[in-house]
């Protein structure tokens, strides 16, 4: 391999096994280093209150938030709860894109500041602290610039979210993604 296709990395694990928690304090750290934007792609978006906090601070910094989650939920609670929390952050500045083209696992981080992180872990406590896991954090930036083309790709598919779409949602949605909110911790 030519060195000029090197990709610095680190390689990070989380589990129930440590209190570390190396993978949701890389997405701490990606987040509050960016400059520019960050970029999320997430299957599931139940944050913990540090990294709901990171997004929105850098969101109203300037920083262009945009995360991408599914159309469609693979598990009805978790699905509601992820809608919950893009309300929330959509209300506080933060860009939320639902992907049009049926459910999207992918679990990526990507940002201005020439980092990206790609591995197993999605956004919400279960992957931060209770599930094994691992990521690759990646400082090159052609792969971050490669890995956001694809985030900008897949944009095409989606539509944003604002805070019209979910006050025009029924009642008992809403009711659905408060109650889903309150079991979020086990989720």
């Amino acid at each position: 391999m030519n060195q000029n296709n090197n990709v610095a990395m680190q390689i990070v694990s989380s589990g129930p096994d440590n209190e570390h928690y190396g993978i949701r304090r890389g997405y701490e750290g990606i987040i509050a280093s960016a400059k520019k934007y960050v970029y999320i792609q997430t299957p599931y978006l139940i944050p913990e209150d540090s990294v709901l906090e990171a997004l929105i601070i850098a969101a109203n910094s300037g920083v262009d938030v945009r995360i991408m989650i599914p159309c469609m939920p693979d598990h009805p609670f978790v699905y509601r709860a992820t809608e919950y929390y893009a309300k929330y952050l959509v209300t506080h500045g933060v860009k939320i894109y639902k992907y049009n083209n049926g459910f999207i696992h992918a679990k990526t981080v990507v940002s201005g500041s020439n980092i990206s992180s790609v591995g197993s872990a999605n956004q919400n406590f279960r992957s931060y602290t209770l599930n094994f896991e691992v990521n690759s954090f990646n400082y090159n930036e052609a792969l971050t610039v490669q890995l956001k083309k694809i985030f900008e790709k897949d944009l095409a598919d989606c539509t944003l979210l604002t805070t019209d779409y979910f006050d025009k949602q029924s009642s008992w949605l809403k009711f659905k993604q408060y109650f889903s909110r309150l079991l979020s911790p086990i989720f």
